[in-house]
This record gives structure tokens, C-alpha cells and sequence, in this order.
């Protein structure tokens, strides 16, 4: 994970959709040579996913990249769900404990832009037109055969292989991976347009009805995102069929799109309240699937996105998901690939994602069907049971957290280190941000005030080290010193052992409390203890906490164990 490039075969990845690009984000700044190649020639236009959730955009300001979204997204920051007519909830986003209490919407469309330009900064560029079409996996490589739109075919060695290739993956199904799940016998609606509404565009609108579910979003400037299931049941809707096996999750459905005149009947056939639209700029119909594969990992091959999972739009999580996924994933590929780490460490892609996969297909499937309900008791869980729920603040704040992804965590990971500390997240917990005084850091990094987050570089491990905050003889530390405290000898045996293990890989900073604007304060984040460490992820999670003296030898032995080439050699000599 050092400054300069890895001089092997490039890590192949089908797909140049969100998950894709983030993979390849992933690995080429850790500089791991990548291909990254999609068989469509040109970038879809329209837009599918569209919501960013919050724990996303930490992960994409960690990688430098945030300002372009915020300036082209729109945030909203409540949520409303109605049932004939009536206000059930209201989920206010403002009490996230994160920069970014909101959803963004955006569309997809414009993400995968953002992605594409960031990467060509990186030395990656999207060979479009360009198919996969076939691959046999070895021991120490694969085979995989590509051909362009002209015709001319190519054989690559890459070192591993990520499909990133969608919900019908051709990888997926060459390796005969069961997809298993069902498909909602719904057929749902999806269209952009201009909405006029007496309600604040900081909002989005969840309305059933009898008739079914009608979802409206913001995307700005009076733009609107709208969804509703039953649509094939509207005057002049086409009738779909519904596939028994792998249907999309999304529009390929090659029929008569819907037009401005059913959009407006299914509106107001199920929103009480003002909703005056026009200017429809696209639409399709889809079926709604909830499934996943068993594994996510076969030998080199690993699956992401929707090649490993599809499922209900609700909550917009599934692009979230895929993004989160190739970010846990890159980090760990590029560590083994330099023959610096067991490959068992690529097997915790499995451990740690597999699980958050099936609960976000529980999630999104029981919302959906909740908020579909015409009768029964998912239909009175949602008018009756839901209102009360909602009232209850804990309940509300585990929605919050859950819906922003800011709750995801790998706690029961092997990758995780844990000794009680006073307060702070634990270990296999998403890193927050904190205002910090860098006491010193790497590369010459002078003292100063600065949040945890600037200090974080993806392609690298974080080594935070938290000394107190007042010099031995008690003068309190002017937070725009330019001196520091005397030096802990157990932290700076710390550091040393730590940079030893990990040369080149991890960057070590010294910081302590400050006082300020801009973030959260060091104690509110990461608890009281003074000395005591947190080594992040380069995928911002938490791998180890615990004090510099007493913990020193069990952060020391976890990171030999997983991070080093001693630990492949262990591996070895186990098998």
C-alpha cells in the first residue's frame, strides 16, 4: 500500500456500474494495476438507483471525493409515510451523528459519471463495448477471454476477478451459484418527471393506499422520482408478465413505457394530497426480486452489487450496499496481492458481507410487503402498530441509523481486536469523525487542530494514537501550539512495533483533545481513555482498540496473524 505501483497482473472487473467502479476506486489507490471493462458501449442514461445514504458519503469524502456529489445532489432530510390519507411516521434524519444527516438523491446516471473521472485521476479508464465471454479459474490465475464491439478477441491473466456484472451475471451463472429467493408478483412503475407539491422539498413521500403504494422523491429543482406497484392495473397500462425465475430488479422490460396521463390517474387515484405533475423525461415498468447468492467468494472470483444480491428498492440500500461491498472487499485484495497478508484474509469479504446482504433482503422485503398490505395483519402492524412504534425515540433512532447504514458493522468479524476501553466505538464499528489536535503525524505533518476524517487515507491502515491532553507539569495544551507533550514511552513503542509489522502501510498519527467546531470532540467519539489506540481500517472501520501498555502484545499478535506475510507463512504451515 506504499506510493508506488504493484508490478503484476491486473485484477479483472466486469461491470462499470456503481460496484464496479468503487472496486476499481479501491484497489487503484492502493496501486494495484485493474481492467475494468462493461459490455454496454455507452453508460446507461437513465437513472435507477438514486439515493446516497450517509454512511456512503463518509466513505466517499474518506477517498476525497465528496464535493462534487453534494454540489450535484439533493438532500433530503425527512421521511413520511402515509396510509389512506393519514400521517403514520416521520423519520427526521437531523440527529444522525454524522456531516451527513440526509439522504442524497442523485442519479445513478451522475454517480457513475463522478466515478469515472475520479478514476481516470487514478490512471483507470472503462473499456466500453468490451464482453467477457468466458473464464476458467487456475491456481494461481485466471484465464478470461474478452472481445470488443469490432469483433477482436483478447486472453487475459488476471490475478483474480470481480463481477461486478449485474443482476443476470454471466459469472454468477457460469458458475452455477444458486440465486435463491422470490419475485414480488407486483408489477411496479418507475418515472421521472416534475411534481408540484405544498410540501418541502427536503422531504420524501411513502402514501398506500387500497390500491397500492405510491413513493415520491425529490431529485431538486422541482424534479421528482416516482415509484408505485400495482401499476399494470391502471387504465392503458401495458400487462406484464411475470418470469419465474430471474426476472430484473429493474427496467429491462421491453414494453410500452407508462405514460404522463397513467402516471397522473395512479396519483391521484392514491395521494390525498396536492400533486400536480408534468414533464415526464422517462419511465419503465419492473418486477421486484429479493435475492442472493450462498457465497461471495469462489477461489479468485469474488461477487458484489447486484451479481450477489438483488432485492426491493425500498429504503435505498442496494447501491449503497454494492458500494460498501467493494470497499470492504479492495482493501483486502490489494494486501494479499502484494504478498503481504494470508489469503484466508479474503475470506472475511464473505464473513462480514454475506450477513449484511441477507438482513438488508429481510429489511427491504418486509418493508415492501408492509407497505403494500391491503388487508391482514401486515396491513394493521402498518396503521396500527407502526404509529406507536414510531413515537418511541430508541425505535426511531435504530431506524435512523439503519436506513443511513451508519449502524453496518463487523463486531463478530475474526478481523476484530476488543478490550473495554471508557467509552468509544468498538472494535469492528464504523471509525466516526472527531475534532482532534494532531499531536504529530506522518509525513512531516507540522502540529495543528484538524477532523479524524482528513487524517484518514483509504489506502492505508490509520493508526490513532490518543494521548492526554496536558503536558506533565499541568499547563493546558494551547490547541495552535506548535509544541507537543513529552513523549509516552509506551506509546512510542506502540507506534514503532506497529510501523514495524506494517512498513509502508500504515500511517501513524499522535492526537489528542481540542476544542471547536466542525466535528464531534475526540472524547465525545472515542471515549476518555488517555493513552489508548484504535488502528482503522482503510475501509473506515475499526479493526483494534485497546490501551498502548497493557494491549500492546494482542494488537501486535492480531496484526501478524492477519496483516503481514508472517501470517501467510502460518497459513501455509497450518495447511
Amino acid at each position: 500500500m506504499d506510493a508506488v505501483a504493484y508490478d503484476a497482473s491486473p485484477v479483472l472487473i466486469v461491470g462499470a456500474g456503481p460496484t464496479g467502479l468503487a472496486a476499481a476506486m479501491s484497489l487503484a489507490r492502493a496501486h494495484i494495476p485493474v481492467r475494468l471493462i462493461d459490455k454496454a458501449a455507452q453508460p446507461n442514461p437513465h437513472s435507477r438507483a438514486i439515493g446516497i445514504q450517509a454512511r456512503t458519503l463518509e466513505l466517499l469524502e474518506q477517498h476525497r471525493l465528496i464535493e462534487p456529489f453534494l454540489e450535484l445532489g439533493h438532500r433530503a432530510r425527512v421521511a413520511n409515510l402515509f396510509s389512506n390519507g393519514m400521517r403514520l411516521a416521520q423519520l427526521d434524519f437531523d440527529p444522525l451523528h454524522t456531516r451527513y444527516p440526509y439522504l442524497l438523491f442523485l442519479d445513478q446516471s451522475v454517480t457513475e459519471r463522478l466515478l469515472t473521472e475520479h478514476l481516470a485521476t487514478l490512471g483507470v479508464t472503462v473499456e466500453r463495448g468490451t464482453e467477457l465471454t468466458s473464464f476458467m479459474q487456475g491456481s494461481a490465475s485466471i484465464q478470461a477471454t474478452l472481445r470488443r464491439a469490432d469483433g477482436h478477441t483478447e486472453t487475459l491473466r488476471p490475478s483474480h476477478l470481480i463481477a461486478a456484472d449485474g443482476a443476470h451475471s454471466l459469472i454468477r451463472h457460469r458458475l452455477a451459484l444458486s440465486f435463491e429467493g422470490k419475485t414480488f408478483g407486483q408489477t411496479f412503475l418507475l418515472a421521472d418527471l416534475r411534481a408540484e407539491t405544498d410540501w418541502p422539498d427536503d422531504q420524501f413521500h411513502i402514501f398506500a393506499s387500497g390500491e397500492g403504494l405510491v413513493a415520491l422523491f425529490p431529485m431538486g429543482h422541482g424534479r421528482h422520482r416516482l415509484i408505485a406497484d400495482h401499476a399494470a392495473g391502471l387504465p392503458g397500462a401495458a400487462v406484464v408478465p411475470v418470469a419465474p425465475s430471474e426476472p430484473p430488479p429493474g427496467p429491462p422490460l421491453n414494453l410500452p413505457p407508462p405514460s404522463l396521463e397513467q402516471c397522473k390517474t395512479l396519483i391521484a387515484r392514491r395521494v390525498r394530497e396536492r400533486v400536480d405533475v408534468s414533464d415526464l423525461a422517462w419511465s419503465s415498468y419492473f418486477h421486484v426480486n429479493s435475492r442472493m447468492v450462498d457465497r461471495l467468494r469462489v477461489g479468485r472470483i469474488f461477487l458484489a452489487g447486484d451479481a450477489a444480491h438483488v432485492h426491493s428498492p425500498a429504503a435505498a440500500q442496494g447501491m449503497n450496499t454494492g458500494i460498501q461491498e467493494a470497499l470492504n472487499l479492495g482493501w483486502k485484495l490489494a494486501r494479499v496481492i502484494r504478498g503481504a497478508a494470508p489469503d484466508r484474509l479474503l475470506d472475511t469479504y464473505h464473513l462480514e458481507r454475506h450477513p449484511i446482504g441477507r438482513d438488508v433482503l429481510r429489511q427491504t422485503g418486509f418493508i415492501t410487503q408492509m407497505a403494500e398490505a391491503g388487508h391482514g395483519p401486515l396491513k394493521l402492524l402498518r396503521e396500527r402498530v407502526m404509529p406507536v412504534l414510531a413515537a418511541l425515540g430508541p425505535l426511531r433512532d435504530a431506524a435512523r441509523a439503519t436506513i443511513s447504514e451508519l449502524s453496518v458493522q463487523y463486531r463478530r468479524s475474526p478481523l476484530t481486536l476488543e478490550r473495554v476501553l471508557d467509552g468509544g466505538p468498538r472494535a469492528g464499528e464504523r471509525a466516526p469523525d472527531a475534532l482532534v489536535h494532531v499531536v504529530d503525524g506522518p509525513l512531516g505533518r507540522a502540529p495543528g487542530v484538524g477532523c479524524l476524517f482528513d487524517l484518514h487515507d483509504p489506502a492505508f491502515f490509520s493508526l490513532f494514537l490518543l494521548v492526554p491532553p496536558l503536558p506533565v507539569d499541568g499547563t493546558p495544551l494551547d490547541p495552535a501550539a506548535k509544541h507537543a507533550p513529552p513523549a509516552d514511552p509506551e506509546v512510542e513503542k506502540l507506534a514503532a512495533e506497529v510501523e514495524r509489522l506494517l512498513p509502508g502501510a500504515v500511517r501513524i498519527w499522535r492526537i489528542t483533545d481540542t476544542s471547536g467546531d466542525g466535528a464531534p470532540a475526540l472524547a465525545e467519539s472515542y471515549g476518555r481513555t488517555r493513552p489508548s489506540f484504535y488502528l482503522v481500517r482503510p475501509d473506515g472501520y475499526i479493526g483494534a482498540r485497546g490501551r498502548t501498555g497493557s494491549d500492546l502484545h494482542g494488537l501486535l499478535r492480531h496484526c501478524e496473524a492477519w496483516f503481514t506475510a508472517a501470517g501467510e507463512m502460518r497459513e501455509q504451515v497450518a495447511l
